[in-house]
């Protein structure tokens, strides 16, 4: 490792936090970023799935008034049990072909020359998204049918490219389908729940013996890092696309993927 190990632990968890809800691609970024730090190997794969527990946390923390109201109304209130049915609609498209393809996805894909070309034709896509995509006609996540839904949690199927970014597939696949700028945003949000929690439970018991004692205090310090950084920026996130288009992202994928690339093919 090239820096202390505390250092480390906290940059990484910081970079996912910040990057877990941006439309920027946070397995991208932390496969660079753990290039760059030279943290690499077993160990480094088994952090980086524990610290996306810290982000989970912040987005649930973030949204705890409304998912207290969802689960108390779940036994006998209409609006709550249509919001968790299009939750469940839009996680099955990406749990079920995740599971079939996690192994080869994992084994081909998680290289930062590949993560930077896709950073980079992300990036290209949020702009013609933003150029095309229709007239919002739902404003709010509890006017989502579960059509809707099930179109938000296909386009969520492309996250499992390393480098596409789970929140830039569904916020841009929510916008294309008639979704607001911020109730995508929202939904994107919400829907990362089950998906990231069924996604770092299913490999951390895959990786459960790769696990050591000496690791935890750097699990702990990712983990903390990640919470604090994941709340700020959903925060953020709202407040800017309250204002914003996701432009800026677009270009920034589109800069920061050719920086990358340049990098590690020279």
């Amino acid at each position: 490792m090239l820096f202390p190990d505390w250092l480390t632990a906290a940059v990484l968890g910081l970079i996912e936090g910040a990057t877990e809800f941006l439309p920027v691609s946070s397995t991208g970024h932390l496969i660079i970023a753990a290039d760059f730090l030279g943290y690499t190997g077993d160990g480094a794969k088994v952090f980086e799935i524990f610290i996306q527990l810290g982000a989970i946390l912040a987005v649930m923390w973030f949204y705890r008034h409304k998912l207290f109201t969802v689960i108390k109304g779940l036994p006998t209130e209409r609006s709550a049990q249509k919001f968790t049915m299009n939750l469940i609609v839009a996680f099955i498209p990406a749990a079920v072909i995740g599971l079939l393809t996690h192994s080869y996805i994992k084994a081909l894909l998680f290289n930062p020359k590949f993560v930077a070309i896709a950073l980079i034709v992300g990036g290209f896509i949020i702009l013609l998204v933003e150029r095309f995509a229709p007239p919002p006609r739902i404003h709010h996540v509890d006017d989502m049918s579960p059509w809707d839904a099930l179109k938000v949690g296909v386009a969520q199927c492309f996250a499992l490219i390393p480098g596409t970014s789970r929140s830039g597939s569904t916020i841009m696949g929510g916008m294309m389908f008639g979704l607001s700028r911020t109730t995508a945003t929202e939904f994107s949000f919400f829907l990362a729940i089950p998906t990231m929690l069924a996604a770092t439970m299913y490999d951390l018991l895959k990786h459960w013996h790769l696990l050591h004692p000496e690791d935890i205090h750097m699990m702990a310090i990712g983990f903390v890092a990640a919470f604090i950084s994941g709340l700020a920026f959903v925060s953020m996130l709202l407040h800017y696309i309250s204002k914003h288009t996701f432009k800026g992202f677009a270009y920034y994928r589109i800069i920061f993927g050719t920086i990358v690339l340049w990098y590690f093919w020279s």
